[in-house]
């Protein structure tokens, strides 16, 4: 009589603890933007350039550190990653110069490419049986936006406490830390015959080939643009558009009192309704063709960030917006990630994901990069907030033309 594979596994916890503890530094880096800018009097384009730099070596780290995990181990890359995340860190805390801000936070970007989705979604595909691992994604995905929930409040209380700098000490040690979780981490490799015999030149020319992997690629830029932009300046959107917090109200209440505040609790509070929107995404890539799931989100997403800047901003409405943003947030990721696996297999899941992941990155070093540069040059965001409704908008109709199927593996050479 045959068991059903457990869906929670040793390598299923470790993968969410990695990617938690990278995803709350990740996430907090937005509440650094104004103390950063007031301490040195840098414009803010400087400190959203060492941001979308970050994002953008994230982006081109994906790939190289997907395909090193495929030739050294898993284990192997995280602890590279780690590493370079760590470093990044240190450094940064010891400038006071932007250019060397920048140089450092590339660092930090390549630290985030070796333990976040690109390296432990693959290893957490391979652990998962084939009825579980749209859902294994979805939660690995969710404990990303768990880091979330927590990384841009507990920077605000540091920051209460300590300067940025030894805050950025404390997160470097975090870290490394979380490496002690990897012995658990140990997966076999699952992959059809036909995948094994199949080289990684052969899979990515099919993969360069196929126009629904073209369209993946595309689509995904605007995810990372409206993302990144959001982690990276909705605290400082908040902070300066948001009309005043009542005094006595329900907020106040809370203990938020400030609109500085406020923009943390938002980033928080995507990060909570994602955790949700995230496993429903999960649970339903099983059921339901991904592409039109992809292409609803896109919609959604489309709506509420035209719908936003459009209403007064007020606490209610960064709150409504949060909590809506929060849940399509991630939701994306499993299916993305999943649509991958389902079309190419997983013996190269970790390199053909973090291909397209490079598109995601892009459009968030542009997301943030640009989000500065219109600040310093217009006094507002509305610009760069236009062209994230459009780019969401465009993601919501390429993805529509997908062909779902898996594309056959090529016979190898005799």
């Amino acid at each position: 009589m045959s068991t059903r594979a457990p869906l929670i596994t040793p390598v299923l916890i470790g993968g969410c603890l990695v990617i938690m503890t990278g995803f709350a530094i990740r996430a907090a880096f937005g509440v650094f933007q104004i103390p950063i800018a007031e301490e040195f009097g840098w414009p803010r384009a400087e400190f959203s350039l060492a941001i979308a730099l970050q994002n953008l070596f994230w982006g081109i780290g994906q790939p190289i550190f997907g395909a090193m995990a495929e030739k050294i181990g898993d284990r192997k890359a995280i602890i590279a990653g780690a590493l370079l995340y760590a470093a990044g860190l240190l450094l940064s805390a010891g400038t006071t110069s932007a250019t060397a801000m920048q140089l450092y936070e590339i660092l930090v970007g390549f630290g985030i490419a070796g333990t976040g989705f690109g390296v432990i979604l693959a290893v957490v595909g391979r652990a998962a049986s084939d009825d579980n691992r749209s859902m294994a994604l979805a939660i690995a995905t969710a404990a990303g936006s768990a880091g979330q929930v927590i990384g841009a409040p507990i920077a605000e209380g540091l920051l209460s406490l300590m300067s940025w700098q030894a805050v950025f000490v404390i997160f470097a040690c975090a870290i490394i830390a979380v490496l002690a979780i990897l012995p658990i981490m140990k997966v076999q490799p699952m992959a059809s015959k036909a995948e094994l015999e199949e080289s990684l030149g052969q899979i990515l020319k099919r993969a360069a080939k196929d126009p629904s992997y073209g369209m993946i690629f595309l689509g995904f830029f605007s995810c990372g643009y409206q993302l990144a932009f959001i982690t990276a300046h909705f605290p400082a959107l908040v902070t300066e558009y948001c009309g005043p917090i009542r005094t006595g109200g329900v907020l106040a209440g809370l203990g938020i009192e400030t609109t500085s505040a406020l923009g943390a609790i938002a980033i928080s509070l995507i990060g909570l309704f994602n955790i949700a929107g995230t496993l429903t995404a999960g649970w339903l890539g099983k059921r339901f063709p991904r592409k039109y799931l992809l292409a609803a989100i896109y919609t959604g997403r489309t709506i509420a960030a035209a719908a936003f800047i459009l209403l007064p901003i007020t606490p209610l409405s960064v709150l409504v917006f949060s909590a809506v943003m929060g849940a399509l947030w991630l939701a994306t990721v499993p299916l993305t990630s999943g649509l991958v696996a389902h079309l190419w297999g997983l013996r190269y899941m970790g390199t053909l994901y973090g291909i397209v992941f490079f598109s995601h990155q892009l459009g968030g070093f542009l997301g943030v990069w640009l989000g500065g540069r219109m600040y310093d040059i217009y006094g507002n965001y509305d610009l760069v907030w236009w062209v994230g409704v459009g780019v969401g908008a465009f993601s919501a109709i390429i993805h529509l033309p997908i062909r779902e199927r898996p594309a056959a593996p090529r016979p190898a050479a005799a």
